[in-house]
């Protein structure tokens, strides 16, 4: 497995009301995956209620914020939890976390550059990759694109690595 670094499961985009609440921008699995935890940035935040904002967001009150003034403090910031705090994966999952900063290389070992962002526009996840000199391309997550990964690096099938 990766290094225990943090992944990023939610952002607070506002407060909610007068009461301490926070608005939640959602990522990865959204709402259930999120309500799994208590603890978030290292223990800063601890959850004490969450609810589904009915708009694809969540609505959450954490114990250390007393007030709409606390709440607003927080705008912007990420939620994380320690990598080893995710549920286990299955054969062929991945978590976005483990492949960004990972090197690219063809089949046949050839460097492509590292992984700088995972994208999801609606049928699959869609890898950006980076050249050393800077220029970047697009790569499906699927196995006639990416036939193998690990925590080291990322193959990329020849047809998919773009000149």
């Amino acid at each position: 497995m990766a290094e225990d670094k943090p992944v990023t499961l939610a952002a607070i985009t506002g407060a909610h009301g007068v009461t301490g609440e926070v608005r939640l921008k959602l990522f990865g699995e959204g709402l259930e995956a999120l309500s799994t935890h208590r603890q978030f940035n290292d223990g800063a935040l601890t959850l004490k209620k969450l609810r589904d904002d009915g708009k694809g967001g969540a609505i959450a009150r954490f114990a250390e914020v007393p007030d709409r003034t606390a709440a607003e403090k927080l705008r912007g910031t990420a939620l994380a939890v320690p990598r080893s705090a995710l549920p286990a994966l299955g054969e062929g999952e991945y978590y976005h976390a483990d492949l960004l900063g990972l090197a690219a290389v063809t089949e046949t070992g050839e460097p492509l550059g590292s992984v700088i962002a995972v994208e999801n526009y609606g049928a699959s996840d869609v890898l950006e990759i980076e050249r050393p000199d800077g220029k970047r391309f697009m790569v499906p997550m699927h196995t006639e694109a990416v036939p193998e990964w690990n925590d080291e690096r990322l193959v990329v099938s020849a047809a998919f690595a773009e000149g």
